[in-house]
């Protein structure tokens, strides 16, 4: 057995050759096993982990790291079933009425957003060399959006979730932050649904 294999015989993730970057093994590995503590413990005073800590959570990259892609696909499988937890706890705690409503409210206000007319969904960068999103990529996906919330079209979370943008400069595409917190939203409404 080589190094490598020794290496990654016990890790839970396929690790980068060590000229390569992944993410960094101890990070993830200590938030992996915090998540799976917190899942398990039936303790109330233990720190809580939401689906939403899932979704925000970043590693440093490293040589020789976990494969990043493993790792998120794994996140995200975790993101979904903290969601669906925090979904049963509201209707066990208040009922499914409570749940409806958090979710009609939470979809109002990300529909309100999506009908905007294309081009005028989310603010543009003040500043002129701003790095900003493509405005037509982020508009088709608000349409895929929309056929989703309205529809009833078929869309994966996932889709969401791996969304990219081509780049543009200033005023000639939308408020990255801006964006990215719409998207952070419509994936956890997404993931309280499905």
């Amino acid at each position: 057995m080589t190094v490598d294999e020794t290496r990654n015989a016990h890790a839970p993730f396929e690790r980068v050759d060590r000229s390569e970057y992944g993410y960094n093994v101890k990070q993830v590995d200590q938030f992996l096993a915090k998540a799976r503590q917190y899942y398990t413990s039936n303790d109330p005073d233990a720190q809580t982990i939401t689906s939403r800590d899932v979704r925000a959570m970043a590693f440093d990259p490293a040589r020789g790291g976990y494969e990043a892609e493993a790792v998120d696909a794994a996140l995200d499988r975790l993101e979904d079933v903290f969601a669906q937890r925090e979904r049963d706890q509201l209707i066990g705690d208040e009922g499914e009425e409570a749940w409806l409503m958090q979710i009609g409210r939470i979809s109002a206000v990300l529909r309100a957003r999506l009908h905007r007319d294309d081009g005028d969904r989310f603010r543009r960068p003040k500043k002129r060399k701003s790095r900003s999103y493509n405005v037509e990529d982020v508009d088709d996906l608000c349409h895929d959006l929309l056929g989703y919330f309205e529809a009833d079209q078929p869309l994966s979370v996932d889709v969401v979730r791996r969304a990219v943008f081509r780049s543009a400069e200033g005023r000639n595409g939308y408020e990255e932050a801006q964006v990215d917190a719409f998207m952070d939203k419509v994936v956890e409404l997404m993931a309280a649904i499905d």
